[in-house]
Order: structure tokens, then sequence, then C-alpha cells
């Protein structure tokens, strides 16, 4: 499971998810999603989203660790 800081970085910054929605180009309702772990964004969204915070996209975004875990298990078989 992706595990996003989308909501504390919006807050920290006093944004609304109405101005962060804008200024990535898409709804309220995405930004809602996301914050609420109902959606994971797209990379090329979320490389947006790093951009409009002006830090790096793991910083924001970054797998749970248990999927870390999978991931690499799942690499060793390979």
């Amino acid at each position: 499971m992706v595990i996003n800081h989308l909501r504390d970085f919006r807050r920290s910054r006093k944004w609304s998810q109405e101005y962060l929605a804008k200024r990535l180009d898409v709804t309220r309702q995405t930004i809602i999603a996301i914050e609420n772990h109902k959606y994971s964004p797209s990379l090329e969204l979320a490389l947006k989203i790093a951009r409009v915070f002006e830090t790096p996209v793991e910083t924001i975004f970054h797998l749970e660790e248990r999927g870390n875990e999978k991931c690499s298990k799942g690499m060793q078989d390979m």
C-alpha cells in the first residue's frame, strides 16, 4: 500500500483542497481520494505533486513497510 502525507503537506502550506487541485489541474475529489488513501495517483501526478511542494516524491509518498518486504521477496524469487 502506498502511504502518503499529502494532507500534512497541504495543511502546512495552509492550502485548501480546491487550491491544490487547481494548481495540479485535477478535481478536488481527486485530492480528497488521495488524502483518504482511496486512490493512488499516477506517477505523473505524484511527480507534479512533489514539484508543487518542492520536495522529493518519496517525501510525500512511500510504500508501507509490508509492501516493501513483499516486493523484495518477489524480486528474490525472480
